[in-house]
């Protein structure tokens, strides 16, 4: 007898004020997504973020000091970034002309 294939997706419903629903309608068609895909990433993006901000790192103490003396050795220039930031800004220049 075959198997019934296992359902993967589970239906989550929600109510929402019309105000909030028109701003997620707006996010979604700027992105090209379907209101549940745009509401499913940022789902899914904001839970991340709760996880990783409450996650704990842990280092053996040997690691821990090395990272704490990166902190505390002086900075090294950048010679690439340095020289970025000597260049006018894109709307400076565009005055200058």
């Amino acid at each position: 007898m075959p198997r019934a294939a296992q359902r993967k997706d589970h239906p989550l419903s929600m109510r929402l004020p019309d105000a909030d629903l028109a701003i997620i309608d707006r996010g979604a068609q700027l992105r090209g997504r379907s209101r549940t895909e745009f509401m499913r990433d940022a789902a899914v993006r904001a839970a991340e973020e709760a996880i990783m901000e409450t996650g704990l790192l842990r280092v053996s103490a040997e690691a821990f000091e090395a990272f704490v003396a990166m902190l505390d050795a002086p900075a090294k220039p950048v010679p690439a970034l340095t020289e970025l930031l000597k260049r006018p800004a894109p709307w400076e220049a565009a005055t200058e002309k």
